[in-house]
């Protein structure tokens, strides 16, 4: 799924890379979460990660985000904007 570019797009994303969480051995979940708690209205999270999250679709989906994701050449890019599945 690549990066759609409409009108419904947040005005902004707060952006996470846990590339550097992860090499240090912890665990991304919580600055995660946090970022997402920090959300305001209409804002989005850009998530920079090594491995496609597949758990984590489901716990950001229902919490009204929806990822669209695009796997980079050494990580993958996925924004989590607010929606439904579908865009309806």
């Amino acid at each position: 799924m690549s990066f759609a570019s409409d009108s419904s797009a947040p005005a902004s994303f707060i952006e996470l890379d846990v590339r550097p969480i992860l090499a240090a051995g912890g665990s991304p979940l919580s600055p995660i979460m946090d970022a997402v708690d920090r959300l305001a209205p209409g804002q989005g999270l850009r998530l920079i990660v090594p491995f496609d999250p597949v758990p984590l679709y489901g716990r950001l989906a229902a919490r009204g985000l929806v990822a669209e994701k695009r796997m980079r050449a050494d990580h993958w890019d996925i924004l989590f904007r607010p929606g439904t599945p579908g865009g309806q």
